[in-house]
């Protein structure tokens, strides 16, 4: 009896100890607006977008979090229409910005 609990304690912990290697590594690791692969080229990429144009508008003072420009696309316009003419968030807010609606 002893012998099998212990057998399914190490089963247990080679499963957790397994999982919680794995977590971490499939993380999405973003530099800027791009996103880093594995094999280290690096593509652009919404995710890396909206989380760097949240990383400038807490530079410029508002607060906001990259989930909240995600998965709310009003929070995202207002954001790029306060910032949206900084050279680092340009093309991310490129729909939103109204000098560009009126060229020629």
């Amino acid at each position: 009896m002893e012998r099998k609990m212990r057998s399914k304690f190490i089963a247990a912990a080679c499963f957790l100890g397994a999982f919680a290697v794995a977590g971490p590594a499939s993380a999405i690791e973003c530099e800027g607006n791009v996103q880093v692969q594995n094999n280290g080229n690096r593509i652009v990429t919404p995710y890396c977008q909206d989380g760097y144009l949240a990383i400038v508008a807490r530079q410029y003072g508002m607060r906001v979090s990259a989930r909240e420009i995600r998965y709310n696309p009003s929070e995202k316009e207002r954001v790029c229409r306060f910032i949206g003419e900084d050279n680092r968030v340009r093309d991310t807010c490129q729909q939103y910005r109204m000098f560009d609606r009126f060229r020629r």
